[in-house]
């Protein structure tokens, strides 16, 4: 299997670690599937150094079983690494991976009942589609006679059904990521690892086929584990989503609490767009920006030292209708960006302080939007008011 791995491409990128319990499947015919298909995925302490660089920061992370997590963060993060202690191809300089009650930490990549699947897929070009997802079968010396069955259920799966004898170049971006994922399924793992599969494709294509991978996770109840720099891939597809940074898992949250309660300044300004303002502390639920008081529906972090991260999305300008308790605050236009769904409505408050919003490209809304030197007054509900420690 080591060889298949190194046959397949580089493996050193970031990891997903997936295990499946299928009872709805064709897959789950198996006995006893069911039963290793409830392991969950434990990294438990682990770090990684390479002299004296750390590249993986005591990390701990529960995968519960079926769950969607996706690890996101800059380059240099660590998702690499995990990627490799998770998948067997780099050993820990401490800490552990359990699936279930098993202790994998120094189990070889062959050993791990784990299915992959490459940023760059690693389909082989003079091998047919049913030749490519049996060929971890054959490396794993499953017995032949039911090779034909387990290929024609995984194709099922990912809706290809009667692929079999297609060649790769006849497939299209989209259909030869389906091959590559119903390879790392076919021979039923516990794991599924997934480095940047989508990243190859272009934008309307990937944000389809997110939303394929999305229901396609719902229909085999997979565990996955999703490796990606994409931040909108991440809470489009993810249960959860693990952000991190120089090494360290940050913050780990579902999409919605990860946007909307950003842990401190990096995942807030690293998840969607927001500009981080200073702010002084003006009571128990309201900052002080300059000399406009915001009140905010959340508990503010300790110490002296707040920002206020201001996402494009949330400031809506006021249309004139009255709102008791949103905060007001004046700027004035300095600059829109056409950007064909929506509009970025670049400007400045009295004092200097730059802010941006993000308009709909709809005609009703871009009406709204003052001329460019213009003063507008923008509105930002308490629920939308995020402060972080800076």
């Amino acid at each position: 299997m080591l060889c298949l791995i190194q046959q397949f491409g580089n493996c050193s990128q970031k990891n997903r670690t997936v295990y499946f319990d299928q009872p709805k499947t064709t897959m789950a015919r198996t006995q006893g599937m069911d039963a290793r298909a409830k392991a969950g995925v434990s990294i438990r302490s682990a770090t990684k150094r390479y002299g004296s660089v750390v590249a993986l920061d005591d990390v701990s992370l529960d995968i519960a079983p079926g769950e969607f997590v996706s690890l996101l963060g800059p380059s240099g993060s660590g998702k690499t690494t995990l990627l490799g202690i998770l998948g067997g191809f780099v050993q820990p300089t401490s800490g552990a991976v359990w699936v279930g009650e098993r202790d994998i930490t120094y189990a070889p990549p062959h050993k791990r009942d784990i299915g992959i699947v490459f940023q760059n897929y690693a389909l082989f070009p003079h091998m047919s589609v049913g030749e490519n997802v049996a060929f971890p079968l054959r490396a794993r010396r499953q017995p032949k006679a039911g090779w034909a069955r387990k290929v024609s259920d995984a194709l099922a799966m990912v809706e290809l059904s009667g692929y079999e004898s297609r060649g790769i170049a006849q497939l299209s971006g989209g259909q030869r990521q389906r091959v590559a994922l119903a390879r790392a399924m076919v021979f039923e793992p516990q794991l599924i690892l997934m480095d940047e599969p989508l990243s190859a494709l272009d934008k309307q294509l990937r944000e389809t086929m997110q939303i394929e991978l999305r229901r396609l996770h719902r229909k085999l109840e997979a565990t996955i584990v999703y490796v990606t720099h994409d931040q909108r891939e991440a809470l489009t597809m993810s249960d959860r989503v693990a952000v991190l940074r120089n090494g360290r898992l940050v913050q780990i949250d579902t999409p919605e609490r990860l946007y909307d309660r950003p842990c401190d300044a990096f995942v807030a300004s690293f998840i969607g767009e927001a500009t981080l303002l200073n702010v002084t502390r003006a009571g128990d639920d309201a900052v002080k920006l300059g000399n406009i008081v915001l009140r905010t529906a959340h508990p503010l972090p300790p110490g002296e030292k707040l920002l206020l991260a201001v996402q494009t999305e949330k400031l809506v300008i006021d249309g004139g209708y009255e709102r008791p308790g949103v905060n007001k605050l004046v700027c004035r236009v300095s600059e829109v960006l056409y950007q064909g769904e929506s509009l970025r409505v670049f400007a400045t408050l009295a004092d200097g302080t730059p802010i941006s919003l993000r308009q709909p490209g709809s005609h009703d809304a871009r009406q709204r939007i003052p001329a460019t030197g213009a003063e507008m007054t923008v509105l930002l509900d308490p629920q939308d008011t995020i402060v972080v420690p800076a």
